[in-house]
C-alpha cells in the first residue's frame, strides 16, 4: 500500500516559525484539543511536556518528524478534513511556543476529496494515544 493520504500540513511561514521554535526548543509537538482556550488554534509544545491522552489520534508529521496530534472529541468533527498550518499576526495561547513571538497558528481546512476518502478507507486506522509514545 503506498504512503498514508496527508492530513495536516505547514504553509511557508509556519514552516519557517516552526523551524525557528525547534532551534530554540528543541524538538516539538502540536496538540489540538478543541478547549476552552485556542480551542480552534494548534498549540505547539516541547514534545514531551505535554503528555496526550489515551484518545488522542496522530493525524500526522510535519516538517519531517513533528507530530501533530488531536483530542478524540475533535476529531469526530474534523476527521473529514485536510488541515494546514498557517501563522497570523496576533496572540495566541499563552501556554504554545510562539506566543511571545507576537504571531499565532491557526488551522485552515478543507473537505478532503473523494479520492482521499477511498484511500482513507483502505488505511489502517490512525494511531491512538495510547498505541504510541507522543
Amino acid at each position: 500500500m503506498g504512503t498514508r493520504v496527508t492530513r495536516v500540513e505547514l504553509t511557508a511561514a509556519a514552516e519557517e516559525l516552526l523551524r525557528r521554535l525547534t532551534a530554540r526548543h528543541g524538538p516539538v509537538m502540536f496538540h489540538q484539543s478543541g478547549g476552552c482556550c485556542d480551542g480552534s488554534a494548534p498549540m505547539c509544545y516541547p514534545r514531551g511536556e505535554f503528555r496526550v491522552g489515551g484518545a488522542d489520534v496522530l493525524l500526522g508529521h510535519v516538517a519531517g518528524d513533528t507530530p501533530f496530534w488531536m483530542g478524540a472529541d475533535q476529531y469526530a468533527y474534523w476527521r473529514h478534513t485536510h488541515l494546514t498550518i498557517d501563522v497570523v499576526p496576533g496572540r495566541g495561547g499563552g501556554f504554545s511556543l510562539e506566543a511571545p513571538e507576537g504571531v499565532r497558528f491557526l488551522l485552515r481546512s478543507r473537505i478532503l476529496t473523494d479520492e482521499e476518502w477511498a484511500r482513507i478507507a483502505a488505511e489502517p486506522p490512525l494511531p491512538t494515544g495510547a498505541d504510541t509514545a507522543g
